[in-house]
């Protein structure tokens, strides 16, 4: 009777677990997720009314821009990672986001949409508790221009883009791959 009593306690537990984590997603993704649309969207009106060129100081500055003014308001750490960094300073993946990354590629390969892709999970960090959460982030004909196949990117792009990412990786892409991340590190 004891022993039923104690594996019913942590079933429940495991129950309240699940939709603290669910709760914390859900809170995650209204607050963090809405930074995306907004590049989106200021990368299209930029290379539509300026060309590629103009857009890399968007890529480069206006979305850590406001990637830093949603981490500010809500106290999360907030960044773009990826595999095939353009801007390693700020978007090489630590080892957890490495392994999202690579699991998310995985279920994209098994046939689960890149825009549903996400993961959410506690974790401890120099001894406080912290919710982690990743979302992927699909290449869209916008990013193809600086992105896609290097023999398909302009002459005059290219050599904008090794200006200002000496090392950059972030090449080869087709449309609706895993372009990388956006990864929230939020204390609990």
């Amino acid at each position: 009777m004891l022993r039923t009593a104690f594996a019913l306690t942590l079933c429940l537990s495991g129950v309240a677990q699940a939709q603290d984590l669910e709760a914390l997603k859900l809170d995650t993704r209204k607050n963090a997720l809405p930074v995306l649309p907004k590049v989106v969207a200021m990368m299209q009106e930029t290379v539509a009314g300026k060309g590629a060129v103009a857009a890399i100081p968007v890529c480069k500055e206006a979305a850590p821009q406001l990637l830093r003014e949603q981490s500010e308001k809500t106290g999360w750490a907030m960044s773009r990672v990826s595999l095939k960094t353009r801007n390693q300073a700020k978007g090489t993946p630590d080892v957890w986001e490495a392994r999202q990354l690579a699991d998310f590629n995985i279920r994209a390969a098994n046939g689960e949409k890149v825009e549903t892709l996400e993961v959410g999970e506690v974790q401890v960090d120099n001894g406080k508790p912290v919710f982690r959460y990743m979302r992927a982030i699909p290449v869209g004909d916008v990013c193809l221009k600086c992105h896609g196949p290097v023999e398909s990117i302009e002459p005059a792009l290219k050599q904008a883009l090794a200006s200002h990412y000496p090392e950059d990786k972030a090449f080869g892409y087709a449309k609706g791959q895993i372009r990388g991340a956006l990864s929230v590190k939020r204390p609990l």
